[in-house]
């Protein structure tokens, strides 16, 4: 790898049926996104497991201990908002942010004398794509210090009677108005739901939209595959087993609980793709994104298997044609890159075996904006046989 630093959820239908492709534009017309989608059902598969590391009922102990205690991600969250970089970097995200240009500029009948309602509007980039092509009135509600800079942007636009921006908590503050007809958000996270903004993103809804009224965007599926990486992983987990002669293994336990955010070259893919959960922003609940889902991962050639790999898409389904992105390692780069899950086992697989497990998803009970995942997997091949529990906290 190179490092760069329900009330309705779609279920799985089979193992058996072959992905099907759902083409992405994102761009300009002449660049696309093409995206694999495996449905899975749940497997029958018994088998004896070893649980690593911890059990459920230590988990959440041993990870808080070793983690850093009380300092959480919640306590800095909108702080980190506050800094031009982080907004730098997500407006120079070209598959980000076109994606969204182009959901507004080729759907400008969606917004023509709209109220519109911008869920986190950081530089408000997304209030002025809506202002522009005919929005009644866009409110860019945005919690961190950088609401003040994009009022002065709004007015450096001239865009001051079309856009109003609010400093708070979508939780706290009161709108102008009863109800809006659509709501825009770039809630997305590292592994589609670390920050936990979706959560505002629903409570939005639910207090504020029109019926029949718009969430874009309106879809967001998490997707799972697996890669061979034994020289990042050697240096990043195993280089803890002895650092200048020194056992300093203990911190490689913490290693191997903390995701890593990076990008994967598409040729350490030893697997196919495989789908594991769809949200429907517009129908579903909170408790939606707390869920389990089956997975069955089918070697696509002999090698190893040293990690598994989450991404996301997202889709605006109710534009006059199809728009999203993947971030998955197969198509374009962006900011959210990949999320990587290293195994304890080196896993030895033969084309056509398969990785066979769940994974369970749910914020964390202390932090709720961090997000707890346990792993489970299993496999029974001709060079290798195992059966594994492991627990992860992305923070």
């Amino acid at each position: 790898m190179d490092s760069v630093s329900n009330n309705e959820i779609e279920k799985s239908a089979s193992y058996g049926k072959n992905p099907s492709k759902i083409k992405f534009q994102y761009e300009d017309d002449d660049e696309q996104v093409v995206q694999d989608e495996t449905v899975t059902e749940s497997s029958n598969l018994e088998v004896d497991e070893d649980i690593s590391m911890c059990d459920p009922t230590t988990a959440a102990a041993v990870d808080d201990s070793m983690v850093g205690g009380d300092k959480t991600s919640a306590d800095y969250y909108f702080d980190s908002y506050s800094h031009f970089g982080i907004h730098e970097e997500m407006l120079k995200d070209v598959v980000r942010t076109k994606t969204y240009q182009n959901v507004i500029y080729k759907n400008s009948f969606l917004f023509k004398d709209k109220v519109v309602l911008d869920v986190g509007a950081g530089t408000g980039i997304l209030s002025l794509f809506c202002a522009k092509v005919g929005a009644k009135h866009v409110y860019a509600i945005e919690c961190s210090s950088m609401a003040d800079m994009a009022q002065e942007i709004v007015k450096l636009n001239g865009f001051s009677d079309v856009i109003t921006v609010i400093k708070g908590k979508v939780e706290e503050i009161d709108l102008p108005v009863p109800q809006v007809d659509i709501i825009i958000s770039e809630w997305m996270g590292y592994f589609l739901l670390y920050e936990n903004m979706l959560d505002t993103v629903l409570y939005a809804r639910d207090k504020w939209l029109v019926k029949d009224g718009l969430v874009l965007p309106d879809k967001a599926s998490l997707c799972l595959t697996a890669i061979e990486d034994a020289d990042y992983k050697e240096d990043k987990i195993e280089f803890w087993n002895s650092v200048y002669g020194f056992d300093m293994s203990c911190i490689r336990k913490q290693a191997m609980m903390e995701p890593i955010v990076d990008t994967v070259d598409q040729n350490q893919i030893v697997t196919n793709c495989q789908l594991l959960k769809t949200m429907d922003i517009s129908k579903m609940t909170s408790g939606d994104a707390s869920f389990t889902a089956p997975f069955k991962l089918i070697a696509e050639r002999d090698d190893y298997i040293h990690a598994l790999v989450a991404y996301f898409d997202v889709s605006f389904t109710k534009c006059h044609k199809l728009l999203g992105f993947s971030t998955g390692p197969k198509s374009r780069s962006t900011h959210w890159k990949q999320t990587v899950l290293y195994l304890e086992d080196v896993i030895t697989v033969c084309q056509g075996e398969a990785v066979v497990g769940s994974m369970t998803v749910a914020p964390n009970k202390k932090n709720p904006r961090d997000v707890d995942i346990m792993l489970k997997y299993s496999v029974d091949g001709k060079h290798c046989r195992v059966s594994r529990t492991q627990y992860y906290r992305m923070r």
